[in-house]
């Protein structure tokens, strides 16, 4: 049986933590920057947590069942 592949695009968007949590980058944060506020584009700054409806998706993605 063949190995399977990792997703190449959700291995370059997905970084794990100590403890094996997923972090993921915020959206929205990279063009069309001057029609959002100064407190808008500082949250999207960072890292954040992926949401727990969507880790059974993104380790699917990353081959890690």
């Amino acid at each position: 049986m063949p190995k399977v592949k990792t997703n190449s695009g959700a291995k370059k968007r997905f970084r794990f933590t100590g403890t094996g949590k997923i972090k993921r980058h915020h959206a929205y944060h990279s063009h069309i920057l001057t029609k959002k506020t100064k407190k808008q584009k500082r949250n999207l700054l960072g890292c954040t947590i992926v949401d727990t409806d969507n880790v059974k998706q993104v380790r699917d993605l990353l081959c890690l069942r």
